[in-house]
């Protein structure tokens, strides 16, 4: 186990390093993008921009302009916008721990269990009233643009039944936890269930199918012969192989999410975080708030799935043989 582990870690960090190397030669050495110019302004005469390329270390070689960047990115932590001249760490720092509200633990939750109740339910009761049901909702979960969901959850819960059933729902936008926890959870509980219903009817199908195949498999019918009960059969056999395809799936999402996949939830919503930051980043080509935020997104992947490979290990033990 420690020297899968290792190998697992040691790829990750190889991964990172490559995506460092990538997004900084994109957005540094794309022909036609001069940050110097983009920094002194249109107007800017040509002795200004020299001497700003020389300030910012602009005119070093390229492996050397790689490391000044990493560094001020990652060790000193004083990498400046390019846009309103503040620091890219403390500002990407609010937003991804604002985004991680909405796209991290929580939703996450919901979302889970969401669809492994939903794939649950929809498996043991197959070909009954309840499977089609679940099944229906499902599809229209991931059919439905979650743009739209959250514009039509606005509308019945901040217009037309705000002033019946919803006068408790405060107005949108985003209250840190520890200045009003009530107000927090409530801003916050639409936009997770909006986010989880999408993600929710793909993985309830997914979990149906493997649960429904794995059913079937010899070592299901050993437990049954065996004599164990079928509930100990779903959730100690069947349930367990069936989930390795789930957390592949919710790895992946699970990643983007939080390297700022959630950009149309969090603008809906009117709340903060990576995706937003990097639309308004974008907006303006700020290349340190990009770089920062692109690295970041990499970051979330990668370590998202390194998680994800560990509990492969963990459910099936011979994926740690090499």
């Amino acid at each position: 186990m420690i020297a899968f582990l290792l190998k697992r870690t040691l790829g990750a960090v190889l991964v990172l390093f490559a995506v460092s190397v990538l997004v900084f030669l994109i957005f540094f050495r794309t022909p036609g993008v001069d940050p110097a110019r983009q920094i002194a302004g249109r107007q800017a005469d040509p002795q200004t921009i020299a001497q700003i390329r020389a300030d910012f270390g602009l005119d070093k070689p390229l492996p050397e302009q790689y490391v000044m960047m990493m560094r001020r990115l990652v060790w000193d932590r004083d990498l400046i916008s390019y846009s309103d001249r503040g620091l890219v760490l403390p500002r990407g720092w609010c937003e991804s721990r604002a985004g991680d509200r909405l796209t991290g633990r929580r939703a996450a939750l919901v979302w889970l269990l969401m669809s492994l109740g939903g794939g649950v339910l929809s498996a043991v009761f197959r070909g009954r009233m309840l499977d089609p049901l679940i099944t229906g909702l499902g599809l229209a979960g991931v059919s439905l643009p979650v743009y739209w969901l959250g514009a039509v959850v606005n509308l019945l819960t901040q217009d037309t039944f705000h002033d019946s059933l919803f006068q408790w729902l405060p107005a949108l936008g985003y209250t840190p936890l520890n200045q009003d926890p009530l107000k927090w959870f409530e801003q916050l509980l639409f936009p997770w269930i909006t986010l989880a219903m999408g993600m929710a009817g793909l993985y309830s199908r997914v979990l149906r199918s493997d649960l429904i195949e794995a059913d079937r498999s010899d070592f299901v019918r050993t437990a049954r012969a065996k004599g164990l009960s079928e509930s100990r059969v779903l959730w100690r056999h069947s349930l367990r192989t069936s989930l390795i395809p789930f957390i592949s799936l919710f790895g992946l999402d699970f990643g983007a999410l939080m390297g700022g996949a959630a950009v149309l939830t969090e603008e809906v919503f009117a709340l903060p975080g990576v995706g937003n930051l990097t639309y308004h980043a974008l907006s303006r080509f700020d290349l340190p708030v990009l770089m920062a935020v692109t690295l970041y997104g990499a970051f979330a992947v990668v370590i998202v799935n390194l998680l994800v490979d560990i509990g492969y290990a963990v459910l099936d033990p011979r994926i740690r043989v090499p």
